[in-house]
């Protein structure tokens, strides 16, 4: 099921699953341990956040959604601030930490884009190959995958038009979000990379809560799989997310 669009020159119309992380959205025991790893890869995405762009959340909408996101998560100020001063460089705890991006392919030639953080990229690229076993680590598959801003909002009320929301605020294509109660409507709305930020406020602007702002990858084309088949590539792209380094990982699944 996707969103009803209007016709529009230029604008292809995105399934639900076009994002590569739709994946993610099936229900799964959190344990202690997952929370723990949650955390982790929200504090780790303040300091990216603060690295790349400035330090104050009230001048970096990603940062202000990374800041957010691990409020809501319990995260302590204190490991807030010590994030966003590692990623701004500041003190004896300065972010060392590179993006590693690694692509291959899944079981069943299911093309994968992993973004990983690490200040060790000699322990991370042998974890990764290992977890890879299933699948072909190192084949290129990026010209398969569009690098895009993706941005999640939610604004109360059902039913609101997601199509005239991304046109006012500039975003390129939008799909209605999954999993959300019938008094919220929720969009997932891609943007040029450079438009991010432009885009972010926009829908700020017009009331929307932006939930997540970033870069990633849209799968141009998704790889139809039965059940069993799409279990097996879910179960490995899972293995891939639990670990600590892992960032995002980008599948183009249908």
């Amino acid at each position: 099921m996707h969103e009803s669009k209007k016709s529009r020159p230029g604008r292809a119309c995105a399934t639900m699953s076009r994002m590569g992380r739709q994946w993610l959205h099936a229900k799964k025991e959190v344990t202690a341990n997952k929370r723990a790893s949650i955390t982790t890869k929200l504090v780790r995405e303040i300091t990216v956040a603060a690295k790349t762009g400035a330090p104050d959340p009230a001048h970096n909408p990603r940062l202000e959604v990374a800041v957010e996101a691990a409020r809501k998560q319990s995260v302590s100020n204190d490991v807030i601030q010590r994030a966003i001063k590692r990623g701004a460089g500041g003190g004896a705890d300065a972010a060392q930490m590179e993006l590693v991006t690694i692509e291959g392919y899944a079981p069943h030639n299911v093309p994968v884009v992993v973004e990983c953080l690490t200040d060790n990229r000699n322990r991370t690229a042998p974890d990764m190959r290992m977890l890879f076993r299933e699948g072909q680590f190192g084949s290129k598959v990026m010209f398969l995958f569009d690098h895009v801003g993706i941005i999640e909002a939610t604004r109360e009320g059902e039913g609101r038009d997601l199509e005239e929301a991304a046109i006012e605020a500039g975003a390129q294509d939008v799909e209605k979000l999954e999993d959300l109660d019938d008094e919220t409507s929720g969009g997932r709305f891609y943007t040029s990379p450079t438009d991010l930020d432009l885009v972010s406020k926009a829908l700020r602007a017009a009331r929307w809560a932006v939930t997540k702002a970033e870069m990633g990858y849209k799968p141009k084309d998704l790889v139809a799989l039965d059940d069993g088949q799409r279990a097996e590539v879910v179960a490995f792209l899972r293995a891939i997310d639990d670990h600590d380094d892992c960032h995002r990982v980008y599948a183009a699944l249908g």
